[in-house]
């Protein structure tokens, strides 16, 4: 058993952070909260907004800021944005703050669930599939190191991949009680 307060899905864009984790908060009876809409919250802007007018390095001052609130709080499903992993300070935080779950999807999966997603700045260019694979690249190796426990997306639907973690997470997470 791995006691946590929050237990924090990580994972890339397309991966299902958002539609799975607020299967497995109400499983778990958890508080859900997805990271990039508590900036949009905080903000007033969305996230296409925010990158416009203060590119990729303005977007991740306010995603470090949200995330680290966010983190300071207990018994939530925090579903972090694609890109949370690129800071030092975010990983850390993830870690010491909760159980994390990576949920892994390949880049022909990604392409096809995205297919129609014109919201991510980072993919509003011709070369999608080489934007994916460069992300893979980069962000794998910080998925996995922070990863308590890992579950391929590809082959499941929300429902099914829902129902695996419940059963995985069940023998591995313990959820810590606070005293706040």
């Amino acid at each position: 058993m791995n006691p946590a307060p929050n237990l924090i899905l990580i994972g890339p864009m397309g991966a299902g952070k958002t539609c799975i984790g607020r299967r497995l908060a109400e499983r778990f009876t958890l508080d859900f909260v997805d990271a990039d809409q508590a900036i949009v919250d905080s903000t007033g802007a969305s996230i296409p907004a925010i990158f416009e007018h203060s590119g990729e390095a303005g977007f991740r001052q306010h995603e470090r800021q949200v995330l680290h609130a966010l983190l300071d709080g207990h018994g939530q499903l925090v579903s972090t944005g694609g890109g949370a992993v690129l800071d030092p300070d975010n990983r850390a935080a993830i870690a010491r703050r909760g159980f994390v779950v990576y949920l892994r999807v390949s880049v022909p999966a990604q392409l096809e669930r995205l297919a129609r997603d014109r919201g991510r700045p980072l993919l509003q260019r011709p070369d999608r599939e080489q934007v994916l694979h460069e992300m893979a690249a980069a962000r794998d190796p910080l998925y996995q190191g922070l990863a308590d426990l890992t579950l391929d997306t590809d082959l499941y639907t929300p429902a099914e991949a829902t129902a695996q973690l419940v059963l995985r997470l069940a023998a591995q997470w313990q959820r810590q009680e606070t005293s706040e």
